[in-house]
């Protein structure tokens, strides 16, 4: 059974429990917060592999949370918006999120992306941990032009200035950068990245996209890494 930790942070006490219930019988272990301030303070003194994170709420609202969490920690978050709220969706990626459920939501499609999401997660911090990997089987450092990506340590610079990537945005860039020249399609990235079926999830990679060359890039609408090839997808070239 799972002994990871997940922090849900929601005003409503009914989505708390009802949601707690669901992810306590896969063998998480369950934190509950009734608002960002809550939720933060939790963060500071236990050790939490993933963060479901309501956008309306008193006090601080789920994107003001998300943008401290991710000012010292890249554990996974995914959102709770309203169905209406697209701009919240895309706000909330904008500002870190890696995922997002729109309410009413079927608790087991929570708990499917909840598992997706931890599995990168750890399988990523796993390989941080491996000071052993096999550098003929997976490059540590990537280098094109002045942009440096340590796989390793998931450090990413430019002209030596430190990069700061959400665990997703990491992930996008080290598949274009692993494979220079090659087009990949908002459903390719999607499906390697979020390692499961591409549905109508074409926004949130271009989202991601776009963050991503926000900051790396002063002029992100003349990108010098990640190219649009118009039509069919994303690459990078050396």
């Amino acid at each position: 059974m799972a002994q990871e930790t997940i922090l849900i942070i929601d005003d409503e006490k009914e989505i708390r429990n009802l949601v707690g219930i669901y992810l306590t019988n896969e063998g998480y272990n369950i934190l509950k917060a009734a608002d960002g301030l809550e939720g933060l303070a939790y963060l500071e003194n236990e050790t939490v592999h993933l963060v479901i994170l309501d956008i309306m709420m008193p006090r601080m609202d789920g994107i003001q949370a998300c943008m401290k969490i991710r000012e010292s920690k890249n554990v996974p978050i995914i959102m709770l918006t309203a169905k209406s709220q697209d701009m919240d969706k895309i706000m909330g990626l904008t500002t870190g999120a890696d995922d997002y459920v729109t309410k009413p939501f079927q608790p087991l499609e929570l708990v499917a992306r909840v598992k997706s999401q931890l599995r990168r997660y750890l399988r990523l911090n796993q390989m941080n941990g491996n000071l052993q990997t096999n550098t003929s089987e997976k490059m540590d450092v990537i280098s094109i032009d002045d942009l440096c990506i340590n796989v390793t340590t998931h450090d990413v610079t430019v002209e030596g200035r430190e990069i700061k990537l959400t665990p997703r945005e990491f992930a996008i860039l080290e598949l274009l950068a692993r494979n220079p020249g090659v087009v990949f399609n908002t459903e390719k990235i999607y499906e390697r990245v979020w390692n499961e079926p591409f549905y109508e999830s074409e926004n949130t990679v271009m989202v991601h996209i776009r963050n991503i060359r926000e900051k790396l890039e002063d002029n992100s609408r003349s990108p010098r890494y990640i190219k649009t090839v118009w039509g069919v997808g994303y690459k990078i070239e050396l």
